[in-house]
């Protein structure tokens, strides 16, 4: 009998390899996700391989081999927070015209993420509280991500000032420090006090602040 009935030839070798390796890549994204999902509720620190096993009904040498590492589960984490976190108030804001447009868009955008997070918690806070004097690669990759998106909001101030949207005498950086200070505030009160009008507060403040640096009436 040919060999070639039982053995399968190299097209057929690719595709098995092709489709183990997406089932790999399913199963790692769904282990991400459940463990995203603890994070915001317990912190990275709470993040275990046991844990994240239990969860997904999963060994945790299964859990182990996508990952190698706790580390390395946490740092997959908060890449995957970061990935939302872009696509849920950066990209849509970049489909806007440069300048007031823009920098209000990305604060709106902020805003319903955050009405979103009320009953989870912000994973760049609580990780913030959680590594902030503690050095290391996951301290570094959460730091990444928090100084990538103030970087973002920071070009997105200066663009509305060279679009003249705001006063030519505009500090940026201490607007950017403004507005992502609003933002702390309202995890603050909205979260943790419970404060029923936060978010409006927080809309409030962040007008003030346009008022202040001087904004033109640019419609968003």
């Amino acid at each position: 009998m040919s060999d070639t009935l039982s053995t399968p030839n190299g097209t057929d070798k690719h595709l098995v390899r092709q489709r183990l390796l997406q089932k790999g890549q399913q199963t790692k994204a769904a282990i991400i996700d459940t463990a995203l999902g603890m994070a915001t509720q317990i912190g990275l620190e709470g993040l275990s391989i046991g844990a994240v096993a239990d969860a997904m009904h999963m060994s945790k040498s299964g859990v182990f081999a996508h990952f190698g590492s706790r580390e390395e589960l946490q740092i997959s984490v908060i890449r995957e927070y970061h990935q939302r976190f872009e696509h849920e108030i950066f990209f849509p804001a970049m489909d806007l015209p440069r300048g007031l447009p823009r920098l209000k868009a990305l604060f709106n955008n902020w805003m319903q993420r955050i009405s979103a997070e009320i009953d989870s918690g912000c994973l760049y806070i609580s990780g913030a509280v959680e590594f902030d004097d503690r050095p290391g690669p996951v301290r570094d990759a959460l730091a990444s991500s928090v100084k990538t998106w103030l970087t973002a909001l920071h070009r997105a101030v200066l663009q509305a000032r060279d679009e003249q949207h705001l006063s030519k005498e505009t500090d940026a950086t201490q607007m950017s420090f403004e507005i992502h200070g609003l933002i702390l505030a309202l995890h603050y009160e909205a979260r943790f006090l419970k404060s029923a009008k936060s978010l409006q507060r927080a809309k409030q403040g962040f007008e003030h602040i346009l008022q202040r640096y001087g904004a033109t009436s640019v419609n968003a």
